[in-house]
């Protein structure tokens, strides 16, 4: 394995004349500037990068600036990096896939003359696709938005435009939108966008710093585009050439907007879409509704670890990898990428993959046969993608055909099913695939590769054109053939004149330089010398042995050579044109694609459903403004998938006026975030149509879920960690409704404890009387569990919950018992914690004293939720209203009689005692009064 990085790392030699180099220098510095763009030029046996590119790929990838050679001298000398085929695949994948701060150009030529032949950015792979998923399947459909915001008095107006080029979609809207850009944050996750466009003249202007961060947070390029290139005019004529149907529909839709025509029409000129003709009538233009599926945002997305990160340590570490068993060749996996990022809103259609998924759950045998036949299915839509492009060859066609034929199977299957769904099975698939197998679509494509491609060769790798499909093919194959045999006959007779063994003594080689000739050992040769010089002509004489030819074999050869020539030539015209047929058939197959790409992950999601050692169960979905969320036994489920983990379940019941609003107390460690996390995947599963890790669950369908836990990479954006957290908390408090489900977790923690306590209490107030969201709102401020008791006279719905922890008490050690349980937590335990990190024992005991002595602790108990009982809580014990009543003219009494001693006239021991004497009568006359005692 060494090796092969070691390889894979080689750094190829710089070859490049004086002469080379200067006619390189001169085409290279008259390129225009672009900081985000990375150049390399193909070389044919290696590649390079130049300037400040050649630092960037040193530092990044070969990690070091060893790597750097000049060409040219003096103040002419660029620095510049060699780089091997296999590390710029690398490179590619990294810049286009993982990355979001660069363009990747390709240029190809020698000397001065140099040009650019291929271009990609994370949102427009274009023409290195094939680089990209040469050995790979394509994990997402990335997807470039345009965005033109208006300010306006009531607000921002946002233009919006998008195309999945891969998808071959467009995309339009329109909305309001807030200070902090939420909706547009919505969109990107929800959209999957790797780039966005925006005006340059924005950059300046202080109203869109926010929207910047945002693209930093979803991780968007951003590409500046002049404010002119925003342009509406001749838009409906271009979409016109490029959307498939009526232009009509198009027109009415683009005319209903003001801003998102001029965010479609910098998307056209950037894409190039008109300038390929094979793009006119393949696309779809949609209307993107935000109110369509739950809305997520960046923080939430990372919160709940619901994509893929370069950190996971194994696949199970996120919702997508776990969920994630889908069989095609990425096709399911690039619609359950979508699905995780659009989950539904409507009730019908979550309980109809619901129902789906229930049905192949309970039936193994009818589950474990379609997976089979989907792991047959190539990846169609890229398939006829590049068969729409015409850069397809046989093989493509042939790909197709072999998914094609797993169709019938898939169908047979559905057929044999007569399980409770079979009618919705019916409707959802059986009548579609009807539909795409008939004679007029599928059952012809079949037809049609079976009559025009030779099968049988597909065995020995060969994708060829069967003879019998065109008659002058044929005529061709026979007379090849005849040929052929016409040279066996010759190679025997040779054989026989010359009195050796056919094939071992003499042998007959094609395809040399000569053509056809024969060759023998070195060894033979002396046997037939004189009738070689007599009859033959010897061409070589080597280590291999003697070539020799005669005037037939010549000829014979030449003839085979020309014909051999026409039957490429002829079987390259029928390659170009059955491609073209199946070009026609491109309907068929997107329409397959989305059906066997939805077939496959909800089979995936009943393969996890049936496959965990703990069973999920079906969650009964009801309307957002009926039903409340119950879940019983709920388990977070990439958490239970690790290897290490004994997962304990937890119940989380929010139930509307009694729990809606809770708040979650306990210790570090003890499983407050996993819990709160686990009910929004948990949420966020069941409207996506995936059964959940749960004994029971019934959940009131959400609009979206904000979620503020961890402040991620903010340092790396210049954004402390308490100003993430607050912005994080004002798109919350700006965005939600009593339609969404709010995620908090230690608010508040950044400042200082008065500051943060402070926020954390006006926040819960405002999210249980204004937003009156459903909220799980795990703390350490245990002062805020007294909410629960201020509002228990109103229909507030706060209940307080902790997790717990058991204390020995001889030996103060600290064991978890990751149970959540009602009632409030009333102290602590970080020092407990910092035991268990072994802190020194003095260390330990210092910051038990200091607690002492900054706060009286309640004793060590979890007091009840009733309203009768007083909530124990971490902050001074009141006192009763009869003790403050005789306890502050009292206090008062001392103050006043203090500040009337003459101390500057007294010395120092006079004063002392009278200071004593006024403590002392005052402790006399407190008596009972605890208050007075607090004050002492």
């Amino acid at each position: 394995m060494d090796g092969d990085l070691q390889e894979h790392n080689k750094l190829p030699e710089l070859k490049l004349d004086a002469k080379q180099a200067q006619g390189f220098l001169t085409f290279f510095k008259k390129l225009p500037n672009d900081e985000k763009a990375v150049r390399i030029f193909d070389r044919r046996d290696y590649f390079t990068a130049h300037g400040e590119n050649a630092s960037f790929i040193a530092k990044t990838y070969y990690h070091t600036t060893t790597a750097l050679r000049q060409i040219g001298n003096g103040s002419d000398a660029v620095s510049s990096v060699s780089v091997s085929k296999n590390m710029f695949e690398t490179i590619v994948r990294d810049l286009l896939l993982e990355r979001t701060d660069h363009s990747l150009e390709l240029y190809e030529g020698s000397g001065s003359n140099w040009r650019l032949t291929k271009r990609g950015t994370p949102g427009n792979l274009g023409s290195f696709e094939d680089i990209l998923f040469a050995n790979n399947d394509m994990q997402d459909s990335p997807v470039i938005v345009a965005l033109l915001p208006n300010f306006r008095e009531n607000g921002c107006t946002v233009g919006l435009g998008y195309v999945d080029l891969s998808k071959r979609v467009l995309g339009i809207t329109e909305f309001l939108d807030d200070s902090h850009f939420t909706n547009v944050e919505s969109c990107l996750v929800s959209l999957g966008c790797k780039e966005c466009l925006l005006p340059t003249e924005i950059s300046k202007s202080n109203d869109c710093k926010p929207l910047y961060d945002v693209m930093s947070k979803c991780g968007v390029m951003v590409t500046e585009r002049k404010k002119a290139e925003f342009k509406s005019r001749d838009v409906g004529q271009d979409l016109g050439r490029l959307v498939k149907g009526s232009n009509e529909p198009v027109r009415d839709l683009v005319s209903s907007f003001e801003f998102a025509p001029m965010a479609l029409g910098v998307l056209l000129s950037y894409t190039e879409l008109l300038s390929d003709e094979n793009n006119y009538g393949n696309y779809q233009i949609t209307q993107y509704n935000l109110d369509n599926y739950m809305r997520l945002d960046s923080a939430a997305m990372r919160a709940l670890n619901v994509m893929e990160s370069k950190t996971d340590a194994n696949k199970n570490f996120s919702l997508f990898g776990l969920m994630n068993r889908t069989c095609t060749a990425g096709l399911g996996r690039r619609l359950l990428h979508l699905w995780l990022k659009q989950p539904l809103l409507d009730v019908t259609e979550i309980n109809k993959r619901l129902d789906l998924v229930q049905a192949f759950v309970e039936d193994t045998g009818f589950r474990q046969v379609l997976r089979q036949h989907l792991k047959r299915i190539a990846d169609i839509e890229r398939l006829i993608r590049i068969i729409q492009k015409k850069r397809a060859g046989l093989l493509h066609v042939v790909k197709l055909y072999q998914s094609s034929i797993r169709v019938p199977y898939i169908k047979s299957a559905m057929e044999g099913y007569n399980g409770e769904f079979a009618s919705l099975i019916k409707e959802r698939y059986m009548d579609r695939l009807n539909f795409w197998t008939n004679d007029e679509h599928l059952s012809k494509f079949i037809g049609l590769v079976e009559v025009s491609v030779d099968l049988d060769q597909l065995e020995n790798g060969e994708y060829m054109i069967s003879p019998g499909y065109d008659s002058q093919l044929s005529a061709l194959k026979d007379e090849q053939e005849s040929l052929e045999q016409q040279i066996h006959n010759l190679h025997r007779k040779t054989a026989d004149d010359l009195d050796l063994a056919l094939d071992k003594g003499l042998k007959l080689d094609k395809g040399t330089q000569f053509g056809h000739v024969f060759r023998i050992t070195k060894k033979e040769e002396p046997k037939v010398r004189k009738k070689l010089a007599a009859q033959f002509v010897v061409l070589e004489t080597r280590k291999d042995g003697v070539k020799f030819t005669n005037t037939k074999l010549k000829k014979l050869g030449d003839e085979y050579q020309k014909i051999l020539e026409e039957y490429k030539s002829c079987q390259k015209e029928l390659v170009t044109r059955v491609v073209e047929t199946a070009a026609t058939f491109s309907e068929v197959f997107e329409g397959l694609a989305m059906l066997l790409a939805e077939l496959d992950v909800l089979l995936s999601f009943a393969d996890l459903a049936a496959s965990s050692p703990t069973p999920y169960t079906r969650p009964e979905i009801t309307p957002s403004d009926t039903g409340d969320i119950i879940l019983e036994n709920s388990r977070h489920p990439c958490v239970e998938a690790q290897d290490w983990v004994n997962f304990i379940p937890n119940d989380c019941k929010l139930v509307r006026g009694e729990s809606w609003f809770q708040i979650i107390t306990g210790p570090n460690m003890g499983g407050k975030s996993t819990f709160i996390r686990q009910v929004g995947v948990n949420i966020l599963m069941a409207q996506v149509g995936c059964f959940v890790p749960c004994d029971k669950a019934s959940i009131s369908i959400r609009d979206c879920i904000f979620a503020r836990v961890g402040a991620g990479d903010c340092q790396l954006r210049g954004v402390s960690t308490f100003m993430q957290e607050m912005l994080e908390t004002a798109s919350i408090l700006k965005g939600a409704t009593d339609k969404s489900l709010i995620i908090i977790d230690e608010l508040g923690r950044g400042t200082s404890t008065y500051d943060g306590f402070g926020l954390a209490w006006a926040i819960c107030e405002h999210l249980v009387e204004v937003i009156k969201a459903p909220t799980l709102f795990a703390t350490h401020f245990h002062e805020l569990t007294a909410l629960a008791h201020e509002n228990s006279g109103q229909t507030s719905g706060i209940a307080n919950y902790h997790v717990s922890a058991h204390i020995d008490s001889l030996s103060r050690k600290l064991t978890m018992l990751y149970k959540v349980e009602p009632g409030a937590c009333d102290q602590s335990f970080g020092i407990h914690v910092a035991e268990f990190a072994n802190f020194p024992q003095s260390v330990v005991s210092l910051a038990r004293e200091k607690a002492a002595e900054l706060e009286d602790f309640s004793p060590l108990s979890i007091v009840s939720d009733e309203p009768e009982h007083m909530v124990g809580c971490k902050r001074k014990k009141p006192s009763e209203e009869d003790d403050v009543a005789i306890g502050v003219p009292r206090a008062c009494q001392f103050l006043k009689e203090f500040s009337e001693l003459p101390l500057d006239k007294m010395e120092l021991k006079e004063a002392l005692q009278e200071v004593k004497r006024l403590k002392n009568e005052m402790l006399n006359d407190a008596g009972d009064c605890k208050w007075l005692k607090q004050f002492l």
